[in-house]
């Protein structure tokens, strides 16, 4: 008993130096170092071309929605049609000037064909102005075990999820760096910073969008073309619905171990680390924690942000080694759950 309680104590003061953690970086370090010491300030859209993949619904449309907000052009980018349709009346209902502002829409598939997005974005870039920011949002879960997974449902999520974003970042990389500026956005998810039950091929193309990010940062870094990688936890969206349907019990269950968030809190972080050039945009303590321990040689901007990495990042492992030991435990209740069933039958 006194084990336990000891483990129990542990764990609570992990739990606290976490929150503290969250709490000073979120507050003080983001709003008091960055704008106060440094004068990091958000770049200026107003005006700008801003062009959001998976922009029908979920975080693209309210990174759609924020962007008209802020005085941008924006073109949504999406599969279906009627809800691109549906979208652009939404987001030109929130334009800060509507007289100016242009908003459109482009039904394509971005992840099918790389010539057909090239001429596509070259031909709206004609139409709408240089695109200044792109932000990546298009994506889809399909879970399941790797034997269960099959090939078709893998090449699915490479198309979509990798493929739709490398792509399009391709299509448009050269003309921003001609222009000396731009703001490239990659929204991956938490399942790009450890790997998870049920989700073998779907990490690895989230996991591939985190390369993807930490390699362009580097290559456009002299061209004043910031990068960031949101990774947010599960968010209510459409897709998430979808995903639930396909989901085993042990993913579940891990995932319940966080909250759900909703598109508008994800949407509103991503944006705003985006126009600050942060790298890493997280949402709540265990995103926090996440690209902490992560953070290993990807992109900083702030010597102060690195140092506390460095401080946190031992005490973050524990803390860790801890949820891992928590969803092996899971993991293995569901397979005796399962055997006993079978057995009773």
């Amino acid at each position: 008993m006194e084990e336990i309680s000891n483990t129990t104590l542990i764990i609570i003061v992990l739990i606290i130096i976490i929150v503290s953690a969250f709490c000073f970086e979120d507050f003080f370090l983001r709003k008091f170092v960055f704008h106060f010491l440094f004068g990091t300030r958000p770049k200026d859209i107003n005006g700008k071309h801003v062009v959001v993949t998976g922009g029908s619904s979920g975080i693209g449309k309210c990174v759609a929605i924020l962007a008209a907000k802020h005085g941008a052009n924006v073109t949504i980018i999406a599969r279906n049609t009627y809800k691109l349709q549906v979208a652009r009346n939404e987001i030109i209902h929130v334009c800060k000037d509507k007289d100016v502002q242009k908003v459109e829409y482009l039904a394509l598939d971005i992840g099918k064909d790389y010539n057909a997005v090239e001429k596509a974005l070259s031909d709206l870039e004609r139409t709408m102005g240089p695109i200044y920011m792109l932000v990546n949002c298009a994506g889809t879960a399909i879970c399941g075990k790797i034997e269960d997974t099959s090939v078709a449902d893998l090449q699915q999520m490479i198309h979509t999820n990798f493929l739709g974003s490398y792509y399009c970042i391709k299509a448009v990389v050269q003309r921003m760096k001609a222009a000396q500026e731009g703001i490239i956005v990659l929204t991956s998810s938490q399942a790009a910073l450890l790997g998870i039950f049920g989700y073998s091929a779907y990490c690895s193309t989230k996991f591939a969008l985190r390369g993807l990010a930490e390699s362009i940062s580097m290559e456009l870094a002299p061209y004043n073309i910031s990068v960031t990688l949101s990774a947010p936890p599960d968010t209510d969206t459409p897709g998430f619905a979808v995903e639930e349907l396909s989901k085993p019990l042990e993913t579940k269950l891990i995932s319940e171990t966080s909250d759900l968030v909703s598109p508008e809190i994800v949407a509103e972080r991503l944006f705003k680390d985006a126009l600050i050039g942060k790298f890493f945009s997280t949402v709540g303590v265990e995103g926090f924690m996440l690209t902490v321990l992560c953070s290993g040689m990807s992109p900083f901007h702030s010597s102060w942000i690195l140092l506390w990495e460095s401080m946190l990042m031992g005490i973050f492992r524990l803390v860790g080694a801890y949820y891992l030991v928590h969803f092996q435990n899971i993991i293995r209740n569901c397979i005796k759950t399962r055997d006993k069933n079978k057995r009773s039958k």
